[in-house]
């Protein structure tokens, strides 16, 4: 690298998992160059280097004529100190873009194909637009079985896998998760801390929200840190055989954190992304048995029992090639679970559960416990059947409470911060009965309110799947902490509340009280 040498300053902006350079338009490099907005460029310093895009800019106030700029995320990659001596120039074109750009034009990709494009993701080589131009691809062009296969390796190949078998024998490391489009669904917060207290290893890392208004980590950011090392991660699991922690600090399947970084705002899951992302996570966390929680709804991410059952036969295809035991449980989709709708709401309904708070959510609590039950029975002591009954025991005996707060303690304790203090509620339009709940214009509006990213943002649901109401009567009350959001979300419910209000004839047929499918 020949380049001119410039100083580097930390312009702190936040790109979100993409590495970016600025420089001035006056700058000599700039003009000599010929650099242009949006080049993708490598920057070299103290014998580092990274891959970054280039903006050019005309504000001496933001990178002055012989400065480079870097964002945080530039920044934090290179490691050097503001001030110190650094290079640019043009870069070269990531080694599997031509992978890409099979793909985007609809071939097939090899097993070599896919680790190479993970190598350069990873390597933080791909542009926002490069990546987005992944995403959609395997979105429009659906991946196979073999290619899920071979994508979610490759997304363990390029990050940290943990092993615990020589801490546990042969015994299981469980998890389990939700493939997510269910607003209030926080049962992974509850399964947790029943199954360690039952003795069994859970080190469970979560995303946070994609297209929901609260992924778990984000919840559990409510109650206890989340951004844990992966040194500090081990130690809490061998000292609680738990976790609820964020699996982006953890560099577990890091490919995967910067493709969710894109996904989020196009609001793009598809099927294989999702597959790939969710096993090479629990995988590369250790985990040797993982229960799956796929709900069915008409607005659910999966919306009929085929569909299901496809995803489940996938699902179960690439987690045997890759030694995983799966066990995966269809449920109704058809409503939300609990009432909070947003961190803090979705964090106060699991620490009612926790304390068997006659306020409780119950669709919540008997939920988790089914869930937890399942997970239970990889015990090869537990007699297949009797993970319920154990579950519910743990919960009611306060062994549960006991253990979430031991967790807590050591990811280190948070005061949660109150619910929004700006409120609306949102009035039934008709009287009559609760025949469906739209979750995702639901999920819309509490993302409305400034959530998940405004902690106390979110909507608090009073009303469930036949239940009688009256007009005027509050279906869901809004929380806010900022007049604009409050006024959004409020615009949005009031055009259409996602709550549908029929006779009682009009209740689908098929409604079982919110109980599992299968």
């Amino acid at each position: 690298m020949n380049g001119p040498t410039l100083r580097i300053r930390r312009v702190g902006i936040d790109t979100w998992r993409e590495n970016v350079a600025y420089l001035h338009r006056d700058c000599p490099v700039v003009r000599a160059a010929g650099f242009q907005a949006l080049a993708k460029v490598t920057v070299q310093a103290n014998g580092q280097t990274i891959a970054a895009v280039l903006n050019v800019v005309d504000d001496e106030h933001i990178v002055q004529t012989c400065d480079l700029g870097l964002s945080e995320e530039a920044f934090a990659r290179l490691q050097v100190a503001e001030g110190h001596a650094a290079r640019i120039e043009h870069a070269e074109p990531p080694p599997s873009i031509a992978a890409l750009h099979r793909k985007i034009a609809g071939e097939r990709l090899s097993r070599d194909d896919f680790f190479a494009v993970m190598q350069d993701v990873a390597a933080a080589r791909y542009s926002k637009i490069e990546l987005a131009a992944f995403v959609v691809a395997t979105n429009q062009f659906e991946l196979d079985r073999d290619e899920v296969l071979h994508l979610t390796e490759a997304m363990i190949a390029v990050g940290k896998r943990i092993d615990w078998q020589h801490e546990v024998g042969r015994g299981p490391v469980v998890d389990k998760h939700c493939i997510g489009g269910i607003p209030g669904n926080r049962t992974s917060m509850l399964v947790v801390p029943i199954v360690t207290a039952h003795g069994m290893w859970c080190p469970k890392t979560s995303s946070r929200a994609i297209t929901s208004p609260a992924g778990t980590a984000d919840t559990m950011e409510m109650l206890a840190e989340v951004e844990l090392p992966l040194e500090q991660l081990q130690q809490i699991v061998r000292s609680t055989r738990g976790c609820l922690a964020w699996g982006g600090t953890a560099d577990l399947s890091p490919a995967d954190d910067i493709l969710i970084s894109v996904e989020r705002p196009l609001a793009i899951d598809s099927p294989g992304q999702m597959v790939a992302s969710i096993l090479s996570k629990k995988i590369a966390a250790g985990s040797t048995h993982l229960v799956l929680d796929i709900p069915v709804g008409p607005s659910a991410k999966v919306r009929s029992m085929p569909e299901a059952q496809r995803l489940k036969k996938l699902f179960e295809y690439v987690a045997a090639r890759l030694g995983l035991q799966l066990d995966a449980v269809i449920t109704d989709g058809r409503q939300p679970v609990g009432r909070g709708i947003g961190p803090v709401l979705e964090a106060r309904d699991v620490m009612r559960v926790l304390n068997n708070d006659p306020d409780a959510p119950h669709d919540l609590r008997q939920k988790a416990l089914r869930l937890a039950g399942r997970v239970i029975e990889f015990d090869p002591d537990v007699r297949g059947g009797d993970g319920y009954r154990i579950a519910r025991d743990i919960l009611e005996s306060g062994r549960a409470l006991a253990q979430m707060n031991a967790i807590i303690g050591a990811q280190g304790r948070r005061t949660p911060p109150q619910p929004g203090a700006l409120v609306f509620e949102v009035p039934a339009a008709r009287s009559g009965v609760v025949v469906g709940i739209d979750n995702l214009r639901l999920a819309r509006i509490a993302r409305m309110t400034g959530a998940p990213q405004v902690a106390g943002a979110g909507a608090d649901l009073f009303v469930r799947l036949g239940e009688t109401v009256r007009e005027g009567e509050p279906l869901y009350r809004l929380h806010a902490r900022f007049e604009a959001d409050l006024d959004f979300a409020r615009r949005m419910a009031l055009q259409d509340s996602a709550v549908a209000i029929g006779a009682p004839g009009e209740l689908p047929a098929e409604f079982v009280g919110g109980g599992d499918l299968s």
